[in-house]
């Protein structure tokens, strides 16, 4: 296996997760919004650069002494980033399901929310190129689990959609989710669901997209 393909362990996990933490006096993505930020990017049709989209995990551009301490810190985290990234590309491209970096809080319940919030700022980042998907009657329905939990605490009760969230139903929620991830990413290909895990791998040639 590409080494830049292998998924974060979890002391890597927690390293990511502590810079991002103290990253812009608190202004960047958590690392579970940034896992669904990186799902939609993935998912969607259009090429976004690395230039363009960490901006968006930084949340804005470095601040002096915020940001990567040495040039051997910025190339780990860098590289870190880079596999997750490809992890994540080579489970949907293998057509298996991507189960969501979501942790559980004080409370021991893993709730989605900052997951969805970043999952729909990917799909803002191109928001025409999804408009195909969400207009479309048999299967808009597939953005439906992050819709709900991305405005689960919206003001508006409009926003908050016809299935209210139930810590019984909360993780059957956070199931949909990942399965619906995988759909979104084939309905962007073209592919029926299952279909690249009936054909063979290509193979050596293939590697993840960064």
């Amino acid at each position: 296996m590409n080494v830049l393909n292998l998924p974060l362990n979890d002391d890597e996990i927690e390293h990511l997760d502590d810079f991002l933490y103290g990253l812009n006096y608190g202004k960047a993505m958590t690392l579970e919004e940034m896992d669904g930020f990186f799902c939609a990017l993935i998912c969607g049709s259009e090429v976004v650069p690395p230039s363009e989209y960490l901006l968006h995990v930084w949340g804005g551009g470095l601040v002096q002494g915020r940001g990567f301490k040495t040039i051997e810190e910025a190339q780990y985290i860098m590289t870190l980033l880079t596999r997750h990234w490809n992890h994540i590309a080579e489970t949907l491209l293998r057509g298996e399901v991507y189960i969501p970096m979501v942790f559980d809080g004080e409370d021991g319940i893993a709730m989605g929310n900052e997951w969805a919030v970043g999952f729909e700022e990917g799909i803002h980042l191109r928001r025409d190129s999804w408009e195909i998907l969400v207009d479309d009657d048999e299967r808009w329905e597939v953005l439906a689990p992050v819709t709900l939990l991305a405005h689960e605490h919206d003001p508006d009760p409009e926003m908050h959609g016809k299935v209210p969230i139930t810590p019984d139903n909360r993780e059957e929620i956070l199931c949909h989710m990942a399965v619906c991830t995988l759909m979104i990413y084939d309905f962007f290909r073209g592919r029926k669901p299952g279909e690249a895990r009936h054909k063979k791998p290509a193979a050596k040639k293939r590697r993840g997209v960064q």
